[in-house]
């Protein structure tokens, strides 16, 4: 079951060019291109005379040609030729979907075409604000969606699963102070870890004194969360409200269902401490792929035992998080069944 109507990551803006993408979202086959005039499109990825996926294709200007005989295609589904042929059928269209480039992200719409509103795709701007430096890519996690986001609503796994990256003592995570609340499209998590041993990872990046006061910052809304992270040396203001001098981290990761047993997960890292510093650039982005690496894995090994067993699961305090964006998604999928198969008065 997914969120039909909501913006999903179908690609970063690196991986969409002259050459068709193809992806699996909500277990629909899309196919992606950069047409010539750098405008993104996305269409079924079927070509409707005989059914080629027109990932295997080529793009030709503005049109999307299949590979199988020659029928091009625009950015609206509609085929507008035939090789050897003038008059076009008028059911020779395929689906195309609402397709949006911002953030250096491609953003697709899956659901009602009617509904897909721009202004509702998240913000992320430290992928374009020069005071910040980034990188990012593209992971497939074989698991369902949502267990990825119990994984990232609920971080106090870091200091086990990454201890030797961004993890760090495991008691400060446990032990961390926590505040959970609902927001108007989501869930937003704090976790407090104060006067901690800064992790690996950020002693890499920054020098600190000694001990850290270190926080957390978790914002979820269906199809992606943003954590806002970073550390400050221990009493020098960050609890109060003084982030200013510290070093700070921001990661997104936007989750696109697949299949029900498969997920993209794109994903940045943007810092705010030696921009110019292409030997810590590749540090900070190999020791964070790393534990894409580690979650994959226990993701993985997961899902894997959950079907095999799908007895009922305890929660725990921590879950706080986990089980509210849990419900925001069951509510929004029970709404728009509501709205797909309205009453019979």
């Amino acid at each position: 079951m997914y969120i039909q109507n909501s913006w999903y990551a179908a690609g970063m803006s690196h991986e969409i060019g002259s050459k068709p993408v193809a992806r699996t979202i909500l277990e629909q086959p899309v196919v992606l291109y950069r047409m010539q005039s750098g405008t993104v499109a996305a269409l079924e990825d079927r070509c409707c005379h005989r059914g080629l996926p027109l990932q295997h294709g080529v793009v030709t200007g503005e049109l999307l040609e299949c590979g199988y005989h020659g029928l091009a295609f625009d950015g609206s589904g509609r085929c507008v030729r035939i090789p050897g042929q003038e008059k076009i059928p008028a059911k020779a269209v395929i689906r195309s979907y609402p397709v949006v480039e911002q953030d250096d992200l491609i953003w697709i719409w899956m659901g009602d075409p009617a509904l897909a509103d721009a202004a509702k795709i998240i913000q992320y701007p430290w992928h374009r604000d020069p005071a910040w430096a980034y990188k990012g890519k593209c992971t497939t996690i074989n698991a369902h969606y949502q267990l990825l986001y119990d994984n990232l609503m609920d971080l106090s796994h870091v200091g086990y699963v990454h201890k030797n990256t961004i993890g760090g003592e495991p008691e400060a995570h446990s032990n961390a102070q926590m505040k959970t609340t609902r927001t108007a499209d989501g869930v937003h998590v704090i976790r407090w870890l104060l006067d901690s041993t800064p992790p690996p990872t950020y002693s890499a990046m920054f020098d600190f004194k000694g001990r850290v006061d270190r926080w957390i910052e978790i914002e979820f809304s269906p199809g992606a969360v943003r954590l806002y992270t970073g550390a400050k040396d221990a009493g020098a203001g960050a609890y109060e409200g003084n982030r200013d001098g510290g070093l700070g981290l921001r990661t997104l990761h936007a989750i696109t269902p697949s299949t029900p047993d498969s997920t993209y997960y794109f994903w940045s890292i943007a810092r705010n401490v030696k921009l110019d510093n292409q030997d810590i650039h590749e540090k900070v982005f190999r020791q964070i792929e790393a534990t894409f690496h580690e979650d994959k894995l226990i993701l993985e090994s997961q899902h894997q035992r959950l079907k095999q067993r799908p007895d009922p699961l305890v929660d725990i305090a921590a879950d706080a998080g986990a089980v509210q964006a849990r419900r925001v998604i069951a509510e929004r999928i029970k709404e728009e069944a509501v709205v797909r198969s309205p009453s019979i008065r």
